[in-house]
């Protein structure tokens, strides 16, 4: 039900994320029969890993849809849920600090505490995005690409195995995001709900984590893309990485829970500044494409170029959404201030207006 704290003006089924869950079955099942993808399902647990972590938070995010659960209880099914994956062999086993040829072995202590946190924080992430129609399955869906990109150039290099999961998640986690937008673009007939934001929170964890977090390999020369390839899945998923480091700060500050909703993310800040949800969910999932085009576009296009090109689409779409309703809107007032004096002269010289 639309109420203060939420946009959307009428009655809206709130269990789309049911059929993303169905989307990630079936898509499974098929890949499961695939004859290039055999040895990943024979050879490795992270597919059923996957699904048992994937149905685990599921089941959260439902019952949060159905009859709301208290923050403490949800965040206590995401622990389980990224347990999950740690046990079934989809964990954080290296750790490359950001910017300096560095790479950290996590102990065993630790790699189940980084898995989980992992998961957690790219599921939150998701959950708080989801503010508006598509904007949580875009920027996923345009993120999902990008790392799926950057898996495909790791394999192509050589530092990751060929049947490494995190290009079968990303995949997946494409598939299923195109296949809801249709149905939760403006005006959105369905929402996915929390089962669908932290089931496809968790898909994008269990991705990245497949990819930068087990191997110990350095992927230098230009297609390192300049940062440690942790660093990767923070730029792709920037915006919704951003908001919700945004929203604990702010709420900090207020001494409010972190838990508790507001109308203070980046979203609901677009639609202030007049845009409406269309432009809003346009202008981030363009700065999401933008944030993946900057790790990516320069390992397959050499030379300054790519860097000045992206620079020119960031300063465009930035100008677009400081200025662009100021824009229309002296666009509206010089064309009703017109059309008022026109009316004017044709009463003055006895037309018909």
């Amino acid at each position: 039900m639309p109420d203060e704290r939420r946009v959307h003006e009428r009655p809206t089924p709130t269990l789309g994320g049911s059929g993303m869950y169905l989307g990630l079955l079936a898509a499974m099942a098929v890949a499961s029969q695939l004859s290039g993808l055999g040895p990943l399902f024979r050879g490795s647990s992270d597919p059923i890993g996957l699904v048992l972590a994937a149905s685990v938070i599921f089941v959260v995010g439902l019952v949060d849809d159905v009859r709301e659960m208290s923050a403490p209880a949800k965040l206590s099914g995401q622990i389980v849920a990224g347990t999950v994956l740690y046990l079934f062999g989809i964990d954080m086993l290296f750790f490359r600090v950001p910017f300096v040829s560095t790479t950290l072995v996590l102990s065993a202590d630790l790699i189940p505490v980084m898995t989980v946190l992992w998961v957690v924080g790219m599921a939150n992430a998701v959950n708080l995005v989801d503010g508006l129609d598509g904007l949580a399955a875009g920027i996923v869906a345009i993120a999902a690409i990008a790392f799926f990109f950057y898996a495909h150039q790791l394999v192509h290099t050589g530092t990751i195995y060929p049947d490494s999961s995190g290009q079968l998640f990303s995949v997946i986690v494409i598939g299923v995001c195109v296949g809801f937008l249709p149905h939760n673009f403006h005006p959105a007939r369905i929402f996915m709900g929390d089962a669908g934001a932290l089931l496809i929170g968790l898909l994008m964890a269990a991705s990245t984590i497949s990819v930068v977090g087990q191997s110990d390999l350095d992927f230098s020369g230009r297609t390192f893309f300049f940062f440690a390839p942790v660093l990767i899945p923070f730029f792709i998923l920037g915006i919704p990485m951003f908001d919700t480091a945004f929203a604990i700060i702010r709420r900090a500050g207020r001494r409010t829970n972190p838990a508790v909703a507001d109308k203070n993310h980046l979203h609901h800040r677009l639609m202030r500044l007049g845009h409406g949800q269309t432009n809003s969910v346009l202008i981030l999932w363009t700065w999401t494409a933008l944030l993946s085009g900057l790790v990516l576009y320069p390992s397959y296009v050499k030379g300054a170029l790519s860097y000045v090109s992206i620079g020119i689409a960031a300063l465009a779409v930035a100008l677009y959404t400081a200025f662009g309703v100021r824009s229309r809107t002296v666009v509206r007032a010089d064309s009703r201030a017109r059309a008022d004096a026109a009316l004017a002269r044709a009463r003055r010289n006895g037309d018909p207006p």
